[in-house]
């Protein structure tokens, strides 16, 4: 089967379904429009189609023709609350934005179900499609887990995979994975000061908490790059710094927020207890209260070696030895799909996707209101779908570690 002229012939469909999903875009875990527009495509499909209790996900099992395993694809729906300032003649105007190109993702997974139901009569196992909403801090891969995504066709998954697009550092139209970390974990660090407010003229009579969450953050920092190996790093990015209402009034809390990354599970635990034990300390050396908590939410993202290997051959034999460049390094961006990959083998792969023609090192990064992304690597992403989903079940059981090990 050719499903790259098949996902070609598709293209207008796929540029059409994901300008309309781009004019509506919705965030969180419900996003009652957007699966609306998804079960649309899917209509009149041969598909199991169900549909989320607690979350607006779709999920949707192609039965093959013959016996064999399960794959799992996956595509995420949500968007941002980002004021778009594109001016494209379908942008956004409701203070939200696809700007981080998962209308295209969306576009691609349903691209992907019609190619693959076009052939089932040659597929030897089951697809499992998965359209996820709330990937942007809300979770939502963990809330269809519990669902029960992972047995929707009633066996478990051999391998999962999932794409995401990148409107900038990489050249349109390649894709690229790595084996190993691909994305870092996310967390976030929040802490709240309370000293004694009091006159800014008589600091002495006051226990100034702007001064030492001034210096926790200042402490942090040098705490991380004398304490982890720059081969095994950790990012800590103060995001939020709040405290006080006046000039000449030393306040009674300073509060403020960090993102903390990391690419290992070894260094994921000992910044988690670190970073609390610093404000401790620096708290105590000021004679100030504080509260620090330290909250995990995406795990690591690791990709299975072997399934990185299989799907840099894939995109090779289907598209051309150009279209796949292997990642050296991780991105320290994060994903709930590694709640996935926790439990199946399997593959996060970036596409590029910044405008046709122009400089991927000088284009806007995804979530900024001015991210765009180029339509034309639409079809491609929904081949690269279906060429997985097909050449994995015709490898049936092989390479399949068992139930619940981590990729």
């Amino acid at each position: 089967m050719d499903l790259r002229d098949d996902a070609r012939a598709l293209s207008g469909e796929l540029v059409r379904l994901r300008r309309a999903l781009h004019r509506i875009p919705e965030t969180g875990l419900e996003l009652p429009r957007t699966q609306e527009a998804v079960l649309a495509e899917l209509d009149g499909l041969p598909l199991e189609v169900s549909t989320g209790a607690g979350l607006s996900s779709v999920t949707a099992v192609l039965r093959g023709a013959a016996p064999g395993p399960v794959v799992l694809l996956r595509g995420d729906m949500d968007a941002l609350p980002v004021a778009e300032r594109l001016g494209l003649d379908f942008a956004a105007d409701n203070g939200r934005m696809h700007a981080c190109g998962h209308d295209l993702h969306t576009s691609m997974l349903t691209g992907a179900a019609k190619l693959l139901s076009a052939h089932r009569d040659r597929l030897a196992g089951d697809v499992v499609f998965m359209f996820q909403p709330g990937e942007e801090g809300y979770d939502g891969a963990r809330h269809m887990l519990v669902e029960g995504v992972l047995e929707a066709a009633g066996r478990r998954p051999v391998a999962a995979y999932a794409l995401h697009v990148l409107s900038a550092g990489q050249p349109s139209g390649v894709f690229g994975a790595r084996g190993g970390p691909m994305m870092s974990a996310s967390n976030v660090l929040r802490v709240t000061v309370r000293g004694v407010g009091g006159h800014g003229s008589m600091p002495h009579r006051a226990k100034d908490p702007v001064q030492a969450a001034c210096a926790m953050v200042t402490a942090l920092q040098a705490w991380i790059t004398r304490s982890f190996d720059v081969f095994d790093p950790v990012i800590l990015s103060v995001g939020t710094f709040h405290a006080g209402t006046q000039q000449n009034v030393i306040p009674e809390s300073a509060v403020f927020e960090a993102t903390v990354r990391s690419f290992s599970e070894a260094a994921q635990a000992r910044v988690k207890d670190g970073t609390v034990e610093v404000c401790r300390g620096v708290a105590a050396a000021h004679e100030v209260a504080v509260d620090a908590e330290f909250v995990e939410t995406y795990p690591v993202t690791v990709n299975d070696a072997a399934e990185a290997e299989f799907v840099a051959h894939t995109v090779r034999e289907a598209l051309g030895e150009e279209r796949f460049a292997a990642r050296r390094n991780p991105l320290p961006a994060s994903e709930d799909f590694s709640r996935v990959l926790d439990e199946v083998p399997g593959v996060m792969m970036m596409l590029g996707a910044p405008p046709a023609g122009a400089d991927p090192e000088r284009t806007a990064n995804n979530h900024s209101p001015l991210a765009e992304f180029d339509d034309a690597v639409l079809a491609d992403g929904a081949a690269v779908y279906a060429e997985l989903a097909v050449r994995r079940l015709a490898k049936g059981d092989e390479g399949r570690r068992g139930e619940g090990v981590k990729g």
